[in-house]
């Protein structure tokens, strides 16, 4: 079975201009973890909930000065987004996705159509134990 086979190609992105809370409240509406970033369709970056939690914490220290985390959740996702990004190709097998995401621990993968350079879509840890799921019925 191929990536493509299993990725989500409903791809909910954003922008790299977006603001933190912009990005948090796109995954909460979606129930979503990871966010591509993406200006047109050229993948320029991703973004997760561990990301912004991380970014998340001066904020909670700094409720006695709601100014500041005002000020923290209104910056760009481009300045908390992980631009070093590890992709895969539609036709790459499934077990390559899972190697990528346990070499670099992350929970899910961008898929980049390499011809065109461009984002098709996600696959993340949860389509694979969804996958796993159905074989064990």
């Amino acid at each position: 079975m191929q990536v493509q086979d299993l990725m989500t190609d409903a791809l909910v992105t954003i922008k790299p201009v977006d603001s933190v809370r912009t990005a948090l409240l796109r995954m909460e509406d979606q129930e979503i973890r990871h966010l591509p970033v993406v200006e047109g369709k050229q993948l320029i970056g991703m973004v997760s909930d561990r990301d912004l939690r991380e970014y998340r914490l001066p904020v909670m220290e700094e409720l006695d000065n709601p100014e500041y985390a005002d000020d923290l959740l209104e910056t760009p996702v481009s300045e908390v987004m992980n631009a070093n990004l590890v992709t895969l190709d539609p036709g790459e097998s499934l077990k390559t996705a899972i190697d990528l995401m346990l070499e670099y621990g992350v929970g899910a993968l961008p898929v980049v159509d390499r011809r065109g350079d461009e984002l098709v879509g996600i696959v993340s840890y949860v389509d694979l134990l969804k996958h796993v799921r159905s074989l064990l019925d």
